[in-house]
């Protein structure tokens, strides 16, 4: 093993969380001001140590943490080095705040698969890439869509539909989105269970919400491509209604909304599983979005970013 360092981005998924899972269209952007760092150095002593905000400690102590997705990774690219007692420090140094949609287990994996084929100087395609990633993100979420290890591992935005390859989309080169923190974990398991018991129980309605969903995915499709942002703001605004219905949001996110909206955003949303987590709110300029920006820092955002659509189409 060498010494390696690999990166990675955070992920926002613009539209379809939920619907992606029932085979609808998603839209998504990784987010490349917000960034994840794995850096590997191996260790002649046989410790197999971790360091990150996530955990600290051994990997084989790993197992019985919240991290045993990310360590049975770990444990699975070692095997396939033929290195399972090769010593190493693993620092892990992460922007992304952890359970809040925006990929931070996918964007752990991604940037160590990476840092683990450069320390072996291996070579690694996105397929492949994808493959390793998957081992952690079944582990962790149980039934991913994989829009996140298809997101935080990319250029550009992503055209996403399940089991078929994600395609990149074209970004206008106007318009910003604002991306808040609520301060409050995501409940992915059980937002995706919820929405699973409640197709269980009612399909004709949950159905209903989630080809919603993918019509207004459809919308902002057009919206993006004809760079018409009040059709874009629209879209979100529809997709929040239905991901309301489906329970998947909460008061949290709400409020940030409601602030975005009398901010003048042309649309907002929830991001990623809900429950918690981050909301996202369409500005039709920097100026607008910094007065976003600051409604929902009012309203009690713990962070705030903002992901101006000129550096999407600067990555595509």
């Amino acid at each position: 093993m060498n010494s390696a360092s690999a990166t990675s981005f955070a992920k926002i998924i613009l539209i379809g969380e939920h619907a992606v899972v029932y085979g609808q269209p998603a839209i998504a952007l990784p987010v490349p001001t917000i960034t994840l760092t794995a850096t590997l150095t191996p260790r002649a002593d046989g410790a197999q140590l971790i360091h990150s905000t996530y955990y600290a400690g051994t990997l084989q102590a790993a197992a019985t943490t919240p991290f045993s997705g990310i360590a049975t990774l770990i444990a699975q690219l070692l095997g396939h080095f033929t290195a399972t007692t090769q010593g190493f420090d693993l620092t892990i140094q992460s922007q992304l705040p952890a359970e809040r949609g925006m990929g931070s287990s996918a964007a752990t994996a991604t940037a160590l698969v990476r840092a683990f084929f450069k320390a072996f100087n291996a070579p690694l395609d996105r397929p492949m890439l994808l493959d390793w990633v998957g081992v952690s993100e079944r582990l962790i979420h149980g039934n991913p869509s994989g829009l996140d290890a298809a997101t935080t591992s990319a250029e550009a935005p992503q055209w996403f539909v399940r089991g078929t390859a994600p395609a990149p989309i074209a970004f206008p080169q106007a318009g910003s989105l604002v991306i808040a923190d609520t301060g409050v974990m995501g409940q992915t398991g059980a937002a995706v269970a919820a929405v699973a018991a409640a197709r269980a129980k009612d399909p004709a309605v949950v159905d209903r919400e989630l080809a919603t969903i993918g019509a207004a995915v459809r919308q902002a499709a057009a919206g993006l491509a004809d760079s018409d942002l009040p059709r874009l703001g629209a879209a979100l605004d529809a997709a929040q209604r239905s991901l309301t219905t489906l329970g998947v949001s909460a008061p949290v996110l709400q409020r940030l909304i409601d602030a975005a909206h009398r901010a003048g955003a042309l649309g907002a949303k929830l991001t990623g599983s809900g429950q918690g987590g981050c909301m996202i709110a369409l500005a039709a300029t920097p100026e607008d979005a910094r007065r976003i920006e600051a409604a929902l820092r009012v309203a009690g955002a713990a962070t705030t970013w903002r992901h101006d659509f000129a550096e999407s189409e600067a990555l595509s």
